[in-house]
């Protein structure tokens, strides 16, 4: 099965072609730019196909990470793999951003996957051998050096560092197109893929400025 995998959740803009009978990714573009992934996705894409050397016709599944991350960057993400699933018939799978750093992982299990969400929380996540341990949720530092204490798990992640006890400016998270492709592959193509928002968006509609119906 062709599957084409896009990342547009945190600062990376990226794209992959995988062939999962052979285990292979075919062509793969990215580029971290942060911001502007509406710009640049469909770029990364075309380039992914041209190191494959394949038609856009040839994908057989979409996937593509759904968060938690950027609020503006994985809408961008799952409305372009909706949009290219019904185009070209095909089912497309959601693929969680903390699945992926806990897949990256080479060390033996339970691993706690954990994003910085700033503001003093965090979304976290466990997992084990056998997959996700619990929902993905988003907690304060306190929280989440209990689950880590209590699973006895090693942490990955931006806010590894923050769980350690280090007051430091953490880094961008980055998810590795290859796996987001390889989870995608082996996902539950039923149904549409949908972000996953462990917090609301920081934009508010204003009040005051509605305009009276006649």
């Amino acid at each position: 099965m062709i599957v084409l995998a896009i990342d547009t959740a945190g600062v990376d803009c990226s794209a992959a072609v995988y062939d999962s009978d052979k285990g292979a990714v075919l062509g793969q573009a990215t580029e971290t730019i942060g911001r502007g992934h509406a710009e640049k996705l469909m770029e990364k894409i075309d380039a992914a196909l041209a190191e494959a050397g394949l038609p856009l016709e040839a994908v057989e599944r979409v996937a593509v990470t759904v968060g938690p991350g950027s609020f503006t960057g994985i809408r961008v993400g799952v409305a372009a793999a909706r949009g290219l699933a019904l185009a070209l018939g095909i089912p497309a799978v959601g693929v969680s951003t903390l699945a992926v750093l806990a897949a990256a992982e080479t060390g033996a299990p339970p691993v706690v996957a954990a994003i910085d969400a700033k503001r003093d929380e965090i979304y976290i996540q466990a997992f084990d051998q056998t997959g996700p341990i619990g929902e993905a949720t988003i907690g304060n530092i306190k929280d989440a050096q209990n689950l880590i204490g209590r699973l006895g798990a090693r942490v990955t992640g931006s806010a590894a560092p923050l769980l350690a006890g280090n007051p430091v400016e953490t880094q961008p998270d980055h998810f590795p197109i290859a796996i987001v492709a390889k989870l995608g592959a082996a996902g539950d193509p039923m149904g549409r893929p949908k972000p996953l928002y462990l917090r609301g968006p920081d934009a508010k509609p204003q009040a005051g400025f509605a305009i009276a119906r006649v």
